[in-house]
């Protein structure tokens, strides 16, 4: 029987992502982007989060970068993990993770500025196998625009004391 399969391309052309599934996918602008990415769990309110902080049901994390935190403030008890860390600090299974995380059932509460970002590092921590990892709608500006507690006091980043190697170059 004669071998039918095609050679593998030589050529300098890249390849087109087939995202794991065998089929190329087509580029798509960032609003279905995040349709898509939504469509994959439910969100959380601020007041759900609250009530789930308040009850240890959920670890509120905040990945907003540090000049809006000095600006606007902080919520009391979320972690903060920059965002470029937040995978390495949050699996279960990683040598850099926070205390934190503790496993993959882990109910994580993504919170960035306005709750678009969040999304996208939601999808990321669940192809991790953090099953339970949401993100807060309308995110930090959310959260304070309920009339939630916000605090000017400065926090210690998650990790801060530690430098985590990411892709050869040295985060911390």
């Amino acid at each position: 029987m004669d071998d039918v399969s095609e050679p593998a391309s030589h050529g300098s052309e890249p390849q087109p992502s087939t995202g794991g599934a065998g089929v190329a996918e087509q580029p798509v602008g960032i609003d279905e982007l995040l349709e898509r990415v939504r469509a994959g769990y439910v969100r959380i309110e601020p007041r759900e989060a609250y009530e789930a902080a308040q009850h240890g049901e959920a670890l509120l994390v905040d990945i907003r970068y540090a000049a809006l935190r000095e600006r606007d403030g902080l919520i009391p008890g979320a972690l903060v993990i920059e965002r470029n860390e937040l995978e390495w600090r949050l699996d279960p299974q990683g040598s850099h993770r926070a205390a934190e995380a503790t496993s993959h059932d882990l109910r994580v509460v993504v919170i960035c500025n306005e709750g678009y970002a969040s999304s996208l590092a939601v999808e990321s921590l669940r192809r991790l196998g953090l099953h339970r990892a949401t993100d807060l709608v309308g995110g930090f500006q959310g959260w304070r625009g309920e009339g939630f507690p916000v605090t000017s006091e400065a926090e210690p980043v998650a990790g801060a004391e530690a430098e985590v190697e990411v892709e050869g170059e040295v985060q911390g």
